[in-house]
């Protein structure tokens, strides 16, 4: 998917910006999964979420293109929005951000505070993406996909990153939204020559990316209906997918309560709440039957950015 001089170069563009996130070993977490359990903390980036190591490689490459950018637009519910309006402001691109009505406001309003225009429109995340390709006609945006090399090559510093700090990783759990972060652990763990199997995790109610697996082909369905947002995917990108199928050991798919579980959990054990999609990991973890017993296991907690809201329910139903 990439080569290492990619990775290199996204290493050297992504940390001015992003220190490297911590990866710990958390004991009383151990207790609950019964195996030795590394945790990636990529909430501890500046944007709270892993999306923004690929929103910077891609915007500098934009600038370092040499043609005029008049300004960016994407579609997302919410970190890969605030990855391109970061990356926007470091390098002087106005971003226009497309969401779908009844997004998140904690998000909305911190996309908006590193300077994007937000713009509301469409039902979910696949009509606001629709939505945003009408807009880069309309006034001559590029549009940034979600799902592109220049995000996979961001997003696998943190991977590199992790195999660092965990050189003997038996298995990583991955949540998978549009597959950026799928594919950067595909990708790194084959450029280090390890033999960690990388195995998604995805919400029962947004089953796309586990349908393609077992199809061995891109499956899209008609709605995704999770609380967990950064999964909330229901048109799989045909590029992730052929990386997916050439590269992850299996898919777990998780419901919603077990992704709250996940949620209460790491808030009991890491004293860090993480968002829905950054306690999926740990939930698929949790599920995978498929784990050999005593495995060095890694679930990354992909972003922090809870709403305000759901962080009450969560701690009080603890």
């Amino acid at each position: 998917m990439i080569t290492r001089a990619e990775l290199d170069a996204a290493l050297r563009t992504v940390r001015p910006h992003v220190p490297v996130t911590p990866a710990y070993r958390w004991p009383l977490l151990e207790q609950v999964t019964g195996t030795p359990t590394w945790v990636k903390h990529e909430n501890a980036t500046p944007t709270g979420a892993f999306k923004v190591r690929g929103g910077l490689v891609h915007v500098a490459g934009l600038r370092n293109a040499g043609r005029p950018v008049r300004g960016i637009v994407s579609a997302t519910r919410g970190n890969h929005g605030q990855s391109l309006a970061y990356a926007g402001r470091v390098h002087g691109i106005p971003v226009t951000i497309v969401v779908p009505e009844g997004n998140s406001p904690d998000k909305n309003a911190a996309m908006q505070g590193f300077g994007a225009e937000l713009v509301v429109h469409g039902r979910d995340f696949q009509e606001a993406r629709e939505h945003a390709l009408l807009l880069a006609e309309e006034r001559g945006l590029q549009l940034v996909p979600s799902f592109c090399r220049d995000l996979v090559a961001g997003v696998a510093t943190y991977a590199a990153e992790l195999h660092e700090q965990a050189p003997d990783l038996d298995v990583v759990y991955v949540p998978v939204g549009q597959g950026s972060g799928l594919c950067a652990n595909i990708a790194v763990r084959d450029l280090l020559g390890r033999r960690t199997e990388v195995v998604g995790v995805g919400a029962q109610g947004a089953p796309a990316y586990a349908l393609s697996f077992r199809a061995r082909r891109p499956v899209s369905t008609p709605v995704a209906d999770t609380f967990v947002d950064g999964v909330a995917t229901r048109v799989p990108d045909e590029d992730a997918v052929d990386v997916m199928l050439r590269g992850a050991a299996r898919f777990v798919l998780v419901d919603d309560e077990a992704t709250e579980r996940a949620m209460r959990l790491l808030w009991r054990t890491t004293h860090q709440m993480p968002e829905p999609a950054g306690a999926i990991a740990l939930a698929g973890l949790l599920a995978d039957t498929a784990r050999p017993a005593a495995a060095v296991a890694a679930a990354v907690m992909t972003g922090g950015n809870c709403d305000s809201e759901l962080v009450r329910r969560v701690v009080a139903e603890g």
